[in-house]
């Protein structure tokens, strides 16, 4: 199987995800949910979209081309996937069975039934693909090694990876540019960044940079867009506890009735909970952001106007060129001899 011919089985994928019923969806999703209660039909739908628009035909095609069409020599990619978002490892599969290699995967325990459809979907597009996937419960006779998780779990993929070629990955979120001349339908376009996935995502907006005496009023009125999260027991079960957790010890919070906003310095916020940072200048705003620069995985701002930023709503929709933790996972495979 060459290149092309991997390239031509992804582009069908991609058709075939886009044309895929709402019955089907909902079926596959009433499954996944059985196993992770997060992935409910909404979201496994944005994701479905979201893969299928990674896999474009002549944006996928471009980016290829980037790269070598074949490997110097075929190797076994151990990926240990994550599962906080539904097939959030498709990336990596993509980039390992495109760069003409052999996937051993080990899936998230959160994230099989839509892996494992995903994989026999792409086998029935190209049945060659059957002796390229490998589902494995443990990774010992890989080559080379991609891992996702926290920043604890990093640690314990450096000690057990670390003597073979390795791409790990940590703890990543995003944020959020405001300036207060924003216009209310450029502030609802927020909501998909903080809300798609209940927060669950690396992409996912988890903190808001606000100018100094910052009025929260227009923004908390254009985010009711995003009322219905509270709908899901467990976003719900949250939002009530972090709400207790504020009111018990008096922490100073603003409320939407599902969705908390309190100052905090810490990047990284809990599920139900934005946090908020004052800048006072454009050059102190900068500054705060080249500070957490290894933590952030995206920055968003209306129209992109903050430059290296991306315009609201498009936090979830990246391209295929747009790696997590920034680091070109097909240059990694590439250089592997």
């Amino acid at each position: 199987m060459n290149h092309s011919e991997r390239l031509a089985a992804f582009v069908a994928l991609g058709q075939r995800l886009t044309t895929i019923s709402t019955d089907e969806i909902a079926a596959l999703a009433a499954r996944a949910r059985n196993q992770n209660g997060w992935f409910d039909q909404p979201n496994v739908a944005a994701a479905m979209h979201g893969i299928a628009h990674l896999l474009a035909e002549e944006p996928l095609r471009r980016w290829a081309a980037r790269y070598p069409p074949e490997p110097t020599t075929v190797r076994q990619i151990g990926v240990v996937m994550a599962g906080n978002i539904p097939m959030v490892g498709f990336h990596d599969l993509l980039c390992v069975l495109l760069s003409g290699h052999v996937l051993l995967a080990k899936l998230s325990a959160d994230d099989t039934v839509l892996m494992l459809w995903l994989m026999e979907e792409l086998a029935t597009l190209e049945p060659r693909f059957v002796e390229y996937i490998k589902v494995l419960p443990r990774l010992n006779a890989a080559d080379a090694f991609i891992a996702t998780g926290s920043d604890n779990t990093a640690r314990y993929f450096e000690f057990y990876f670390g003597k073979r070629p390795h791409l790990i990955r940590r703890n990543r979120t995003s944020v959020a540019v405001l300036t207060g001349q924003e216009t209310s339908s450029e502030l609802a376009l927020l909501g998909p960044d903080i809300f798609q996935y209940y927060g669950l995502g690396c992409r996912n907006v988890s903190k808001v940079f606000v100018p100094e005496g910052y009025d929260f009023v227009p923004l908390l009125d254009a985010l009711q867009v995003g009322e219905g999260v509270i709908n899901h027991h467990k976003y719900n079960n949250n939002y009530d506890y972090n709400k207790s957790i504020m009111l018990v010890n008096a922490v100073p919070h603003y409320d939407t009735g599902f969705l908390l906003f309190t100052r905090s310095q810490a990047l990284v916020s809990p599920i139900s909970v934005v946090h908020y940072g004052e800048y006072t200048s454009e050059i102190d705003l900068v500054d705060q952001l080249t500070d957490v620069a290894a933590q952030t995985q995206c920055v968003v701002s209306a129209g992109a106007r903050f430059a290296g930023s991306l315009p609201f709503g498009q936090a979830q929709s990246p391209g295929v060129a747009e790696y997590a933790d920034r680091i070109d996972t097909m240059e990694f495979l590439a250089q592997l001899l």
